[in-house]
């Protein structure tokens, strides 16, 4: 063997060896669970699975509409839809895990302003030049370590499709009114907001004053690691 073709054949074998790894590192990892599994009663709308999302396409990295989670925070939510089981509700999942190649597309779709297909139902009052400005979009996010969810409560008619509770506006409204605390809503939209803010607090997650549907368990097990295997 020559002296260059042996520096080939390492260099061929160490690149085998990293892309063995890379894939490797991108199965998801035994801590992490299939919510649906183990939250009872839970109905699945995981947007960013498809088409019904700001982008108005499925994103990178999401390739079942599956709500992943690290287990501490699915055992937690079960706890959570426990409680409110006996009021006649159920909880209703937009977003679970979702992947660091997920967050790099919606940073790509943000600094595309010629983009704005979604703008009438998600952000109708807001230039989409501000969105990184006013924290609607950043270019990480506490959903891919693993214990944030997104979600709303929904009334439990038997059939896992009962409808949501009105809480002033939609999942991933990018406006104040979707404030937890914004005073322009009618009074049932806030107590409806205060309902599952205290469900969610009463087992462990912790609220974002910005966004009503948005939860975090206290605690989570992977605070400073940001995942990217593909929901699937």
């Amino acid at each position: 063997m020559t002296p260059l073709f042996a520096v080939r054949h390492s260099l061929f074998a160490a690149l085998l060896a990293c892309s063995a790894l890379s894939a490797a590192a991108q199965e998801r990892p035994a801590s992490f669970v299939d919510a649906a599994t183990v939250v009872p009663g839970l109905t699945e709308d995981i947007r960013y699975a498809g088409a019904h999302n700001f982008v108005g396409q499925p994103i990178d990295g999401y390739e079942a509409p599956r709500c992943l989670l690290a287990k501490p925070a699915a055992d937690a939510l079960a706890q959570v839809a426990r409680d409110l089981a006996p009021h006649g509700l159920h909880i209703k999942v937009f977003d679970c895990y979702r992947p660091t190649r997920a967050v790099a597309n919606f940073v790509r779709w943000a600094r595309d302003l010629k983009d704005t297909a979604g703008k009438a139902e998600f952000y109708p009052n807001v230039d989409k030049r501000t969105l990184f400005r006013d924290g609607y979009i950043a270019s990480q996010s506490g959903h891919s370590r693993g214990a944030t969810i997104d979600l709303t409560l929904a009334k439990d008619d038997g059939t896992g499709l009962g409808a949501e509770l009105d809480m002033g506006t939609p999942f991933d409204f990018f406006s104040p009114k979707s404030w937890s605390a914004d005073p322009t809503v009618t009074a049932e939209q806030h107590a409806n907001r205060m309902l599952l803010a205290a469900a969610m607090r009463r087992r462990g997650f912790r609220p974002y004053d910005r966004e009503w549907w948005h939860f975090t368990l206290r605690g989570e097990p992977f605070p400073d690691t940001y995942f990217d295997f593909p929901v699937r």
